[in-house]
């Protein structure tokens, strides 16, 4: 194997010997042979400290290209070089709070919740109205006799006899209340309440007994005589079923009637204690029928009626009803399979006569009957009569047209 060529160098001249070396001294320092530091004899050199000189300083190197920084007048280098102060970062946010669980997975199921739940609320009361409205029952009862100022609804309680084996002498149905409710255009709405006993004139039959009118005539008759005696034009015509009583005050639950004396009526059927008590419908039902054991006959049962209706309306419009969807189905078709309206008449004119009809019988309203004279007027040929003032009752009836009418001015107040 041959071995690596050498060749000698082109200037064979001897090295420099480290023997004739010489000390160069600069400012602060000495540089000191290989030799020298080789030497255990030798001593370091003693540096000589100038404190009167400070020690050198370097500006960084400029990178190639950068541009030559310039100097502002007035500002030494070391200020114009010294980079700007940076702006303070605001402060960090804190961390964001998020409740356990699946947040997103909460809001998918949450979301349509809310939408069946608006849906619900507005869906309801639209099915209450068509389901009431397709239940009212419609009859000619209107007379087209011209308009007079205000809103004015006739009410007709009517009852059948012969069919529910209440016997009390009258058979077939007849109107045994009968209610004028008129809303002024300004001042006091009021709720007036004619007898069915009052002695009137009936058109084409004469002389007669009020609840007669609707015997032989039914609603259209009725609603002709109390505009002959009221000189009211009868906007609307609303006939409640007595027999509905009861199935109503059940439907809101039971109602609490009161009466100051007792009653054993074995014409109606109630048996009662002084004082007020908790009905149901049974009750309630022969709480509006008993009239020959009330001190004031047919006036009294009016009374009695309009308290249960009273009562009926304000259990309506409770807490517990307007949040009970079952309470409010029953009372909406019982209500409205219990009446019978004219053919104008709709479920949202009805909600129109109830708003006022809870003010006139609220503490303020003006309820009462007509002047009365006599009421056991005997004209002959009719039986026992109740007779109006013929004096009064056009100035009554026209205090009740203009809204005037107070309770100072009716006949007979009714509780």
């Amino acid at each position: 194997m041959t071995g690596v060529p050498s060749y000698p160098p082109k200037n064979p001249a001897k090295r420099p010997s480290a023997a004739g070396a010489t000390i160069i001294r600069g400012r602060n320092q000495r540089m000191s042979t290989p030799s020298e530091s080789e030497d255990p004899v030798r001593q370091p050199v003693d540096r000589v400290a100038r404190p009167d000189v400070p020690p050198p300083s370097f500006a960084p190197a400029r990178r190639r290209g950068a541009p030559r920084p310039q100097q502002p007048l007035g500002l030494p280098m070391d200020e114009m070089q010294r980079p700007a102060p940076r702006p303070a970062a605001p402060p960090p946010a804190p961390p964001r709070q998020v409740a356990p669980g699946r947040p997103h997975r909460r809001r998918r199921v949450v979301g349509p919740l809310v939408l069946l739940l608006v849906i619900a609320l507005v869906a309801w009361p639209v099915f209450l109205y068509f389901y009431g409205d397709s239940k009212l029952q419609h009859v000619e009862a209107l007379s087209g006799a011209p308009n007079t100022p205000g809103r004015t609804v006739l009410f007709a309680g009517t009852d059948r006899r012969s069919e529910d084996g209440i016997n009390d002498g009258v058979e077939g149905q007849r109107s045994d209340s009968i209610m004028l409710v008129h809303v002024p255009e300004s001042g006091n709405p009021s709720l007036i309440s004619l007898p069915r006993d009052t002695y009137v004139s009936i058109p084409r039959y004469g002389n007669a007994k009020l609840n007669a009118a609707y015997s032989v005539g039914g609603p259209q008759l009725l609603v002709e005589t109390v505009e002959g005696l009221s000189g009211l034009t009868i906007d609307h015509y609303v006939e409640v079923g007595m027999d509905g009583i009861s199935s109503l005050v059940d439907a809101v639950g039971g109602v609490e009637l009161c009466l100051d004396y007792d009653v054993n009526d074995t014409m109606s059927g109630l048996v009662w204690e002084a004082g007020c008590h908790d009905s149901n419908g049974e009750t309630a039902l022969a709480f509006t029928r008993m009239r020959y054991s009330d001190p004031l006959g047919d006036i009294g049962r009016t009374a009695r009626q309009r308290q249960v209706i009273a009562k009926i309306m304000d259990k309506a419009a409770s807490p517990a009803t307007l949040i009970n969807p079952v309470r409010q189905y029953s009372l909406v078709g019982e209500t409205t399979s219990a009446l019978t309206v004219d053919e104008d008449m709709s479920l949202f004119e009805l909600g129109r006569i109830a708003l006022p009809m809870r003010t006139i019988m609220g503490p303020n309203g003006v309820i009462g009957t007509p002047p009365i004279v006599d009421v056991n007027y005997q004209p002959g040929g009719v039986g026992s009569t109740v007779l109006l003032d013929p004096q009064g009752t056009e100035e009554f009836f026209a205090k009740v047209a203009d809204g005037s009418i107070s309770q100072a001015d009716v006949g007979v107040n009714l509780p």
